[in-house]
């Protein structure tokens, strides 16, 4: 085993988008093989048929580092629920566990074994901001908190990036990962 990050887009997202490949570039440079997948089905097809693609597409372990911005935060949740063991760490950016706004949220599973995401989860962070746009606010990280633990940082800082908010660099994330 080696040490592994897996950098998930959110909705209408790409891997090439904000701080997704600053961060592949600095974990890199450390030795991590890094792996940002392009998935435009993400909170497009419906969790049940889009997650199997996601299970098959890589191999999680617990040297793996899963990475996950706004739906690409929401699909981490699905992740942790239905892999068969434990990952090293994973970090949910900007992200939700019931839907944000009025939109339909295919990336959300009706319910959670919140017992078995906390298992595979390893260290966890949720990083949210009082500002953000898309209500991917600091009450969603505080939800997912309160049901996995782990460790909520509030910001005030929008989406951590979108198409109207260039967010190029993002150092607290390189700083979390081990």
């Amino acid at each position: 085993m080696s040490r592994h990050a897996i950098i998930f887009h959110g909705t209408g997202g790409h891997p090439n988008a904000v701080w997704y490949p600053w961060l592949d570039r600095q974990l890199t440079a450390r030795g991590y093989r890094v792996e940002r997948p392009h998935y435009p089905g993400v909170n497009v097809e419906p969790i049940a048929e889009f997650l199997p693609k996601v299970l098959a597409g890589h191999t999680f372990d617990a040297e793996t580092v899963l990475v996950g911005h706004s739906g690409g935060a929401a699909l981490l949740l699905a992740l942790l629920d239905h892999l068969p063991g434990p990952v090293a760490q994973s970090i949910l950016v900007a992200g939700y566990a019931v839907r944000p706004t009025g939109a339909e949220e295919p990336v959300l599973q009706e319910v959670y074994d919140w017992d078995r995401i906390r298992a595979n989860a390893g260290d966890l962070y949720f990083i949210n901001s009082i500002t953000d746009p898309y209500d991917c606010d600091a009450d969603q990280g505080r939800l997912m908190f309160t049901h996995l633990g782990g460790t909520q940082i509030v910001r005030d800082e929008g989406h951590f990036g979108d198409w109207n908010q260039p967010y190029d660099t993002f150092d607290l994330l390189d700083r979390l990962i081990a």
